[in-house]
């Protein structure tokens, strides 16, 4: 990631787009550089422009935010691009799709402008966008409407101390967190996790605890 992050605005929305992108492009350190009106020329200008972030409203005409997140998440020239999707409800029934497509998290239109900064800055960190409580409420949420998945065999890749951190971030623990649990520095912590998604193809965190519950690592419904 260079000093300054790079932005690509999706949205069909002139109006939104401009907000984004004047809010944006005041911060030190991050510059939009190019708007998308649908999720067709997402995909183009993602290609053209290779931005560390794009910000994806889900509904979109030609080609909605999933599909778009899918096709830059299959191509292999565009790794290091996060992409975070916008949406009006906080559970809209798509996001946990969009997660699957590729996404590294999601927030909703109306997050504080400070929020919204802060999220592009973690997610250009390489870093999933998804947060305890949502986690618990969305993954929870969804995962719960599936059968229970058969054990993957992709699992038995990964050490007993990888499973149990990658337990552990699919709870909605951070770092620091699952550190603390385990006694072990913040460091290691975060290596598991790295290995852990590098052994399972993950692109981003939010994708490690997609997979922990569609392979059956962890089940939804634990308590609060």
């Amino acid at each position: 990631m260079t000093d300054v992050t790079r932005v690509l605005l999706a949205d069909d929305q002139a109006l939104v787009r401009a907000g984004f992108r004047a809010l944006l492009d005041a911060q030190d350190g991050i510059e939009v550089v190019g708007e998308a009106a649908d999720g067709r020329e997402a995909v183009e200008k993602t290609r053209a422009l290779t931005p560390d972030v794009v910000l994806m409203d889900i509904r979109m005409p030609t080609l909605d935010g999933i599909a778009a997140t899918r096709e830059i998440a299959a191509d292999p020239k565009l790794a290091d691009v996060r992409i975070v999707i916008l949406t009006t409800f906080e559970l809209d029934e798509y996001v946990f799709d969009a997660i699957r497509a590729g996404a590294a998290g999601f927030l909703v239109k109306d997050t504080k402008p400070a929020d919204l900064i802060e999220a592009v800055r973690v997610v250009a960190a390489g870093e999933g966008l998804l947060s305890p409580s949502v986690t618990r409420r969305l993954i929870g949420e969804f995962a719960a409407r599936a059968k229970a998945p058969p054990r993957s065999a992709a699992l038995e890749e990964l050490t007993d101390r990888e499973r149990e951190v990658m337990a552990l971030a699919a709870g909605g623990l951070s770092n620091e967190q699952i550190a603390e649990r385990l006694v072990v520095s913040s460091a290691t912590a975060k290596t598991h996790v790295s290995r852990a998604m590098i052994k399972l193809g993950a692109r981003d965190r939010a994708q490690l605890v997609v997979i922990a519950y569609e392979s059956g690592l962890v089940r939804p419904g634990w308590s609060d």
